[in-house]
């Protein structure tokens, strides 16, 4: 394959695209930094003058942050656990083993993908009132799986078909089952792609919402995107407090990304030449 003609041309393309992406999470740590008496200058600061950090003093004094901080911990750790195994031996079921209606699976995972997530706010809310999950941690965990589960099996699914068939085949002469060639040959082949869907299945579980505010109504269980909201009154915003809470709510997804980075991103194209 021939070098680009012009790679400054591609370098400064991309420089621009990521500056655009990147200008809101700047401007929110901007905002943090600004004094709050400064936040809604008629002209906008692009550098703070002077650097302040009484935003994360306001948002550190606030009583729920570490509560909050730590429920979000909670139902995101274990909606990666819980996503991770269901979702896996769903995923070799479908890439490995021959049952009818497994096409049928796949496109139904697909669609499950499709709605909202606030269409299934009420029906999810109805099912945990009237089995006794509502306000509880397992109630979120169970409803953020739902939209983690179908998004991990389609990921992964891809990924086991890429392990050569002869090594497991191998392995169930030798007189290991399909567990055990699941656990031993499989997962040790396909870690990228289980650490991929596991980042990004922690990322959906600690920034979801809605289900945080539909189907946990007191602090002890929301999570700490709940909290946000309430530094959006009835009489005005308090922006410099919503970003600085924002910007640390933003750290442990930059972190995890940061030590992952290179598993997700061959994680998600492990699959792509054999499907």
């Amino acid at each position: 394959m021939k070098p680009p003609r012009h790679p400054w041309l591609l370098t400064t393309i991309a420089t621009v695209i990521t500056a655009a992406f990147l200008l809101p999470v700047y401007w929110m740590v901007k905002t943090s930094l600004t004094p709050p008496d400064r936040i809604l200058a008629p002209a906008p600061q692009w550098v703070p003058t002077p650097v302040t950090g009484e935003n994360y003093s306001t948002a550190l004094g606030y009583g729920g942050l570490t509560r909050a901080l730590l429920n979000s911990l909670v139902i995101s750790s274990s909606v990666v656990a819980l996503t991770l195994l269901l979702g896996v031996p769903l995923a070799y079921a479908l890439a490995r083993v021959r049952m009818q209606g497994s096409g049928t699976m796949v496109l139904a995972l697909l669609v499950a993908q499709l709605p909202p997530a606030i269409v299934l706010a009420a029906p999810l809310f109805i099912l945990e009132r009237r089995a006794g999950l509502a306000d509880t941690y397992l109630g979120l965990i169970a409803a953020d799986t739902t939209l983690t589960l179908p998004f991990t099996v389609i990921v992964l699914r891809p990924v086991m078909r890429s392990v050569s068939p002869e090594l497991e085949e191998a392995a169930l002469v030798d007189g290991c089952g399909l567990p055990g060639v699941l656990l031993h040959i499989v997962l040790p082949l396909i870690v990228p792609g289980v650490v991929a869907t596991a980042g990004l299945s922690f990322l959906i579980g600690w920034g979801e919402f809605l289900f945080g505010l539909t189907l946990a109504q007191g602090p002890d269980v929301q999570p700490v995107t709940v909290l946000l909201n309430s530094f959006v009154g009835q009489h005005g915003t308090s922006w410099g407090a919503l970003m600085a809470t924002a910007t640390l709510i933003s750290i442990p997804v930059v972190c995890v990304f940061a030590i992952f980075q290179r598993f997700i991103v061959g994680g998600l194209t492990a699959g792509s030449v054999r499907g």
